[in-house]
């Protein structure tokens, strides 16, 4: 029989980019995808033709449950945050036998290192801190709950732990995204890329407070490669792969820091002719937060870690270029959305 894979997410950015190296790698994998809408659907169709489609959102919690119960493994990147969704599919798959149990890969984020920050109430400034996934994963798995995205966590870590013998869970936490999704449907990913666009839109150069903060960041391409190593490792019986408690996987290729991509997005735009200097100045949380949802804490905020523990079992070595080299294609990208440059095709018609 066919091994089964049971997606949330396909039309998202992360998803997408997933579901792209899996079904390019194993062509032979049996492929169900959520989607909303016919739309949606439409866009996965069109891509992946021999790829089944169920109708659904997060919320219709017993579709989820059942396609659980039938997948071999569910890899789901749909939402960090929500709850319903993780305890159907963690429910779905506990009901697998000991003998063949479910595998559940889930997408957190670290943005659920940010938890000191959020407690200090400090915006721009750095930090010593960096977490790992391998001589110090008890500590990332027993975070404070008021940090994002550990009330989904736990119910993940929770399952596998609860139902060890019939669930096998792998929890993903990629860090600042960035390049150009392969997916059928979004293929723009979100921090670095709404900097960008705000540079654009206030004509400005800005970074948050002093503009200290860490993050580590990973290229889609190579977020990816590491979903379709866990999927391939799920698919020998849990191979190589650690699951359940220690089932927890940083995805991060290089360190950056906040102002320091500030100043590369206000001279990408300055050099394109797009802003008048590349001069930029600090915002502080207020402000951040204006120009886009929780901006102080996606740009103002410290997530720094190591990923051990794909590159040790897993054999995971990003590849792709760096962010600091994709940043004048994403500020590019942005005003061309913005309809401050024109495209190929506009030229080529003018």
């Amino acid at each position: 029989m066919a091994w089964k894979l049971f997606v949330t997410g396909s039309t998202g950015y992360i998803g997408g980019d997933a579901l792209y190296a899996i079904v390019d790698a194993h062509p032979e994998y049996e492929v169900t995808c959520l989607v909303r809408n016919a739309d949606k659907g439409a866009q996965v169709a069109s891509q992946y033709p021999r790829v089944k489609l169920v109708y659904g959102d997060l919320d219709s919690t017993d579709l989820l449950e059942r396609e659980a119960k039938v997948a071999d493994v569910v890899l789901h990147c749909a939402h960090a945050d929500h709850y319903a969704s993780a305890v159907a599919l963690t429910t779905g798959l506990s009901a697998h036998s000991s003998e063949s149990p479910g595998f559940l890969i889930h997408t957190s984020g670290t943005g659920i290192l940010m938890f000191g920050d959020v407690e200090r109430k400090s915006y721009g400034e750095a930090s010593t801190k960096i977490f790992d996934d391998w001589d110090n994963i008890n500590e990332v798995t027993s975070i404070p709950d008021f940090a994002s995205h550990r009330d989904v966590d736990k119910v993940v870590l929770g399952a596998g732990k609860e139902h060890e013998k019939t669930i096998k869970t792998a929890i993903v936490c990629p860090p600042t995204i960035y390049g150009t999704g392969r997916g059928p449907g979004n293929q723009r990913s979100h921090q670095v890329y709404e900097m960008a666009r705000c540079t654009l839109e206030r004509k400005e150069g800005f970074q948050v407070g002093a503009g200290e903060t860490h993050w580590t960041n990973v290229h889609v391409h190579d977020l990816s490669d590491c979903y379709l190593k866990l999927v391939e490792e799920a698919a020998q019986g849990g191979g190589k792969a650690t699951w359940g408690m220690e089932g927890y996987y940083f995805t991060e290729h290089a360190d950056h820091v906040w102002g320091d991509v500030s100043h590369l997005v206000a001279a990408a735009a300055h050099k394109q002719g797009l802003i008048p200097s590349d001069k930029v100045v600090s915002i502080g949380k207020e402000e951040a937060d204006k120009l886009t949802r929780a901006g102080s804490l996606l740009w103002g905020a410290n997530s720094r870690c190591k990923a051990i523990r794909a590159k040790k079992l897993l054999g995971w070595t990003p590849k792709s270029r760096s962010l600091q080299d994709e940043i004048p294609d994403i500020v590019a990208g942005e005003a061309k959305k913005l309809g401050l440059i024109q495209g190929h095709a506009v030229k080529a018609a003018g």
